[in-house]
This record gives C-alpha cells, structure tokens and sequence, in this order.
C-alpha cells in the first residue's frame, strides 16, 4: 500500500508555506526534499521572463487530453494549419512540449530541420510565411533518440521554449501537450497563467472509456483556473475515401462528447471525423486542408477555428 495520501495534491501546503516539504501531504512528493529545503519559496523570476518574452502573444491556447491515442497533437496541427489559412494577416505559431514524444516537426514535414539562435534567442522553424514551431525534436541527435528526463529537467526545457525564443509579435501560441495532468501542464500553467489571454481546448474520442478521462481533464482546468475554450471530438465517424460514407467505430454509448459537455457546461467546438486522408497528411507533413478544402474534417475544423477565435474575441 502506498502511503501517498489521498487526494494529496488538493491538500499541498504550497511552496510558500511553512510546512512545505513536511506536512503528510507531502509524503511520497518527487519535488519534497526540494520543497523542504526552502529553495521554492520566492516568486519564480522565470514567470516574469515568460511574461516579457510573450508580451506580444495576444492568445495563448493549449490543447489538452485526458489520455493518448485520442490525436491530439494531430488536431493541434489541424487547428494551426486551418488558423494561418483562414487569417493569412495574422501570425500563429506551434509550441510542442510534449518533451517525451515530440510529433509536431513530422506532422509540419520539418523533421529535419534545425533551429538557430540568435542574440535575441531561439528562432522557430517557418512553416509557412505566418506559421511557426518550436519541439525538442529539433534539438535531438537522432529521430529514435529516447528523453529519460525528470519532471523538473521537463520543466526547465519549457521554460526555456516559452523564455528564450523569439516568438515575435503572434496572434495566437497553440500549445501541444502530453496527455494527463502531471508536470509539463503544471509548467505550462505556472507561466502562461501571468500573460494575458489564455485558454485550453480538450480532445476526446466518444467512447466512454476516453470521456472519463477528458472530465478529469477539465476538473484539472477549473482546479488551476485555465479558461476552457472547448472540446473538440474526435474520429467521429469513420469518413470512407472512396464513397465518404461515414460510419461510427467508436460508438458514443452515453451521449458522446456533446453529452459531456452539456453535463459539464462546457462549450463543444465540432466533431472531427475519422478521415484516412488525415493520417496519411500527418505521416507526409503534407497540409491536409489545402489539399481537401470541402471535406467534412474541413468544415469541422474551421467551425472548431472560429470557435476558438470568438472566445479570445469576447
């Protein structure tokens, strides 16, 4: 039996506490001997370093799920991909902090490309003329290269992609996560909660094994006060590239995503359906959406878009 208490996240006394480190809460905590120490207390100077850095970042997005498999980091692509087209006078840009499993320089067919740094920092991989990306994996020596990192090593790298790159003047930062609610969100939150404009889109699937999940996914959203923008379904459907007739693989056996959402009162963005085209996009870097502008993934994906901008709008 572990002797991690229950619930003991909701019960940490807090870096500025004095029972930092030592109170039952703490018991089993990675960061306790840190937290003991007194090293945490005091304002993290980094938090004021992101705020400058990102001081012409209108909106800030991250894209959440409650579990993998669910394509998220597929759907961040998307929604770039549909933003710099639909507003080609504004600038995005693609942060991938999924440390571990970096997927976004394939899905933008950037694999091998290579950052530079300059004396006013890092300089993002161009996309398109207003798209931009930043992932670890243009830092690593080789493609299969394995990151055997900690949470605070995790940490440390976001805070550099969010402190030390030049991002320039953006209208929207999409930010691509791991799945769950562990350390890089936390990061995430810690920082980007001081900059202004701010909010998350969920990914889910409709069956109901990937829905319990996405609810805790968003009790984590309201537990740290991250604006929800809203929840995206995905694979809703299967879409044949033959007939496009459309089929459900995943059936939604209690209501699926909008039953989620009216039960939760959140908004739903669209549904995403299952498309082979999309895959196959993603494996080339190839941008789906030009190549199938009247597709039903398409339609759903500018709704998703124009879903989102009204909320940084309001």
């Amino acid at each position: 039996m572990s002797d991690i208490p229950e619930n003991a996240a909701e019960h940490c006394p807090g870096t500025q506490s004095n029972d930092a480190g030592k109170a039952s809460a703490c018991a089993g905590c990675p960061n306790q001997n840190l937290c003991a120490s007194g090293a945490t207390q005091g304002p993290d100077p980094a938090i004021e370093l992101v705020k400058e850095r990102l001081a012409e970042v209108k909106n800030k997005l991250l894209v959440l799920s409650g579990k993998g498999g669910v394509g998220k980091s597929t759907v961040t692509s998307m929604l770039a991909r549909a933003m710099a087209l639909r507003y080609p006078e504004k600038n995005f840009a693609v942060l991938d902090i999924d440390i571990c499993g970096p997927s976004q320089p394939r899905m933008f067919g950037v694999l091998n490309e290579q950052i530079h740094q300059s004396g006013s920092g890092w300089s993002p991989v161009f996309i398109d003329e207003n798209l931009s990306l930043m992932s670890i994996g243009f830092l690593l020596g080789s493609q299969d290269e394995a990151i055997i990192w900690r949470g605070p090593k995790k940490n440390g790298m976001i805070r550099q992609f969010l402190s030390e790159v030049d991002w320039g003047k953006l209208d929207c930062l999409i930010v691509d996560t791991p799945p769950g609610t562990s350390d890089e969100h936390l990061a995430a939150v810690n920082y980007l909660s001081q900059t202004g404009n701010w909010g998350a889109v969920v990914v889910t699937t409709p069956q109901e094994i990937s829905l319990l999940d996405v609810r805790k996914e968003i009790n984590f959203c309201k537990k740290v006060k991250m604006p929800i923008v809203g929840v995206i379904e995905n694979m809703k459907g299967f879409v044949c590239p033959k007939c496009t007739a459309k089929s459900d693989i995943f059936p939604a056996t209690t209501g699926g995503a909008a039953g989620m959402c009216k039960e939760m009162n959140v908004n739903m963005l669209a549904e995403l359906p299952l498309d082979p085209q999309i895959s196959r996009a993603c494996d080339q870097g190839t941008n789906f959406i030009e190549e199938f502008a009247k597709s039903d993934a398409t339609k759903a994906l500018n709704q998703a878009v124009d879903g989102i901008m009204n909320f940084f709008q309001e």
